[in-house]
């Protein structure tokens, strides 16, 4: 069964706490997350990880520390040794979330920033930037979100990253929320969805199944942070 997660990271953890956190992850993360240059990537980095360890710990009744992962030739996470357990991470600006399912799945969240909508001609269809393009002027640089992160959640699903050309699929959203993919590539059997869990935000999910929970699981940040210690 399909479960989507949230964790906003609404203010910025002081150094001590910050690391008192680090001991829950392993060596390996914690070095990664310690070269990171600006304090915010390193500490939505650090609850990426603390997120789906807490879940994965939870579904599996395993301890945390028991959780190892490791990354497939393309760069998609998974535990080892739990192949009927498998998730996916996104993160941006103040939010963390997650999928879990016992297939695999994708998922991927932006923060809606002003950009040059010129960009959608380096990454998107010609059929998707025809299909942006008609929108009206403030609806542009929404659909422009909606597309990036529905394509993104394909790739991440499929678990073969950016080896995947991304004009090498297209996806129109009609109304109500109905997204269409064509495609001539063997990953094909998969459904979309989109929550909507901030205004100042796109999110979508991909899966190989069509039943997506209704509702997203919002994790508060201080009663997540207390029931990892």
């Amino acid at each position: 069964m399909i479960e989507v997660y949230a964790l906003k990271i609404d203010r910025r953890i002081e150094s001590i706490e910050f690391n008192s956190l680090m001991h829950y992850v392993d060596k390996s993360r914690q070095n990664a997350i310690s070269r990171f240059c600006k304090y915010e990537d390193a500490q939505r980095s650090l609850f990426s990880e603390l997120l789906i360890r807490s879940i994965a710990a939870d579904k599996l009744k395993i301890n945390s520390s028991a959780i190892q992962f490791d990354k497939n030739k393309f760069g998609k996470p998974f535990i080892k040794n739990l192949p009927g357990f498998c998730f996916n991470i996104s993160h941006s600006g103040e939010w963390v979330v997650c999928a879990i399912d016992n297939e695999e799945i994708g998922i991927d969240i932006e923060e809606i920033c002003p950009i040059d909508l010129q960009i959608a001609n380096e990454f998107f269809t010609k059929q998707e930037i025809i299909e942006m393009q008609s929108k009206l002027l403030e609806q542009k640089l929404l659909y422009f979100y909606d597309l990036w992160t529905l394509k993104e959640s394909y790739i991440k699903a499929w678990g073969k990253g950016l080896s995947i050309p991304l004009d090498s699929f297209s996806l129109k959203v009609n109304a109500f929320q109905n997204i269409e993919l064509k495609t001539n590539n063997d990953f094909r059997e998969c459904y979309f969805k989109q929550y909507d869990i901030d205004p100042d935000y796109k999110m979508a999910v991909c899966s190989l199944k069509s039943e997506f929970p209704k509702h997203v699981t919002v994790e508060d940040m201080d009663e997540f942070i207390e029931s990892i210690k």
